[in-house]
């Protein structure tokens, strides 16, 4: 038995004799044209391949998926509780758009503030704050009774939530297998799932512990808030209007538990990909061996092999010659702080390092901005509409939130059919995209066209089942797009631009829902629209192609 300092660990002489070959490696014709920093990804993708995918990953895949779960339980939870807060508080429907907007604006914080730390910090840090400042601020925030405080502590939980997609989509990407990759659009099963925990345990306390019954008085009038009435007459206080806080007190445990999988039950193991774009070779095998370990395996990559591909690579140079370069391991960390901020303003160039890159960014951004638009709106103002639909055709507060958890189930199995897209040829990730997006759109505008009960559920059922399949695939392509030292990046940056305009679109769908029913629902396909074109026009190049 031998002592493999370059493993970690103690390598019998036949698994010694299967470690790949130092000639193998660099005359491998895959290797042909690829930086430095792709050579060393490409040996860890190809252990990472050779795992399948082991409990490491399924455990990440999980934990991750726990991440998409959060984003949108409180997105729902927020359209939920809506009606009840405006009930018990008593602002206005214009002023409505100010919950969704400070949720949304604290997403967009979150996204691109983790989008960019992520790519700095590394994953591990992120991993556990996102959802450990998400669980405080949400325990926090049934708490108050006045709109303003409701409002910060909104934003705060945003910025928590914010980074959960473009972290958990990077940190997936980063540790399966590259014939697994259809698992990153399965990620978003978790969106729906979240969805229909947060609409259903809402179904459970917001019509039972309302003001009245269903939040009408015994003469059958809707209760006001007790600030616009006279003292002493019915109104809607907050003894008797519990249900929508004890629905956020719930989420904030979930998100607590979740917290607790993925920092005490769970050790998760810092990206190699990471490590290796930041130079830390030594750390990035150390990486490997543990997830083989944990996966009953032997890690075959070791620090020999890194050490090889720098020597040999001659664009990392002497130190006074070498130009400042990602992955060259020790030399990278040597270089000097003004070669270093190089390297960095280098990542960021990636973005628009050629034209057609130029031209992919800039339509994931616009695709991103119309699709949170159309989305947002849907989700903070549908159940509103679904309401006042109802009761105008005198359906029960009740039956509404059961409705809720009926549609939003079928978002399931629109995420199923987004990753089965991904091995459909000639149609894949760019054609399932366009084909969801478009059938999205035209939902939006049919449930503006009718009010019956069956054709509410049925249309919202349609338009939630395509929106899950469209933002499946959305979310689960843009890391495959970018290679990892700018992934993070370019994720929260592209999430960043659909929060913006997220802010914006609930004030906008607010106002219009103040004069008409169906105001934001021909915003929200509209906007929806405008994603099908820009999903069109993408290079298709960079649709499956592999991951570095």
């Amino acid at each position: 038995m031998a002592e493999s300092k370059e493993t970690g660990g103690i390598l019998g002489e036949a698994q010694e004799a299967k470690l790949p070959a130092y000639n193998d490696i660099v005359n491998d014709p895959e290797m042909e044209g690829l930086s430095l920093y792709e050579k060393k990804a490409l040996l860890v993708n190809r252990e990472l391949d050779s795992h399948g995918m082991g409990k490491y990953q399924w455990h990440i895949f999980f934990l991750c998926g726990m991440g998409y779960m959060i984003d949108l339980l409180y997105a729902q939870a927020f359209g939920l509780v809506e009606p009840a807060l405006k009930q018990e508080l008593g602002f206005s429907t214009a002023e409505s758009g100010n919950l969704f907007s400070s949720f949304n604006a604290g997403l967009c914080a979150g996204a691109f503030v983790w989008g960019v730390l992520v790519d700095i910090i590394g994953r591990q840090y992120a991993f556990n704050l996102t959802v450990l400042i998400t669980s405080i601020f949400g325990l926090c925030l049934g708490a108050p009774s006045n709109y303003n405080g409701i409002l910060v502590l909104t934003a705060f939980v945003g910025f928590g939530v914010g980074g959960n997609i473009p972290i958990d989509t990077t940190i997936t990407l980063e540790f399966i297998p590259q014939n697994r990759r259809f698992l990153l659009a399965l990620l978003s099963v978790f969106q729906p799932i979240g969805v229909v925990v947060a609409s259903g345990i809402a179904y459970g306390f917001v019509p039972k512990y309302a003001c009245g019954t269903g939040g009408l008085g015994a003469d059958g009038e809707v209760l006001k808030a007790c600030s616009q009435v006279a003292a002493g007459q019915p109104c809607c206080d907050k003894a008797s209007n519990m249900g929508w806080r004890y629905l956020l007190f719930t989420l904030g445990a979930i998100c607590l538990f979740v917290f607790f999988l993925r920092f005490v039950v769970f050790r998760f193991q810092e990206s190699p990909k990471y490590l290796l774009y930041r130079g830390k070779d030594e750390k990035a095998v150390e990486v490997l061996y543990n997830v083989a370990k944990f996966n009953g395996r032997q890690s075959t990559v070791t620090m020999a092999l890194f050490e090889a591909l720098t020597e040999e690579d001659s664009s990392v140079g002497s130190e006074g010659t070498g130009r400042p370069i990602l992955g060259a391991g020790a030399p990278q960390r040597e270089k000097s702080f003004g070669d270093k901020v190089k390297i960095e303003l280098a990542r960021y160039k990636l973005l628009f390092a050629n034209p057609t890159m130029a031209r992919l960014t800039i339509l994931v951004w616009i695709t991103y901005m119309f699709d949170y638009w159309g989305f947002s709106i849907a989700g903070s103002l549908l159940p509103q509409i679904l309401l006042d639909k109802g009761r105008a055709i005198e359906v029960s507060t009740a039956t509404t939130y059961r409705n809720y958890v009926i549609i939003y189930i079928c978002g399931i199995p629109g995420v199923l059919l987004g990753a089965l897209m991904y091995g459909v040829p000639l149609v894949g990730r760019q054609w399932g995209m366009v084909v969801s997006s478009a059938l999205m759109g035209i939902s939006l505008f049919l449930f503006s066209a009718i009010n019956t009960q069956a054709s509410n559920v049925g249309i919202n059922i349609m338009e939630y089942f395509f929106q899950s399949m469209f933002n499946a695939i959305l979310y689960g392509w843009t890391p495959e797009a970018y290679p990892a030292p700018i992934r993070g990046t370019a994720c929260g940056v592209a999430s960043f631009w659909g929060r913006l305009f997220s802010i914006v679109s609930p004030l906008i769908g607010a106002h219009l829902l103040a004069q008409s029913t169906n105001g934001p629902l021909y915003l929200a396909g509209s906007g929806v629209f405008v994603c099908t074109i820009c999903i069109a026009l993408m290079p298709r190049k960079y649709m499956g192609a592999k991951s570095y």
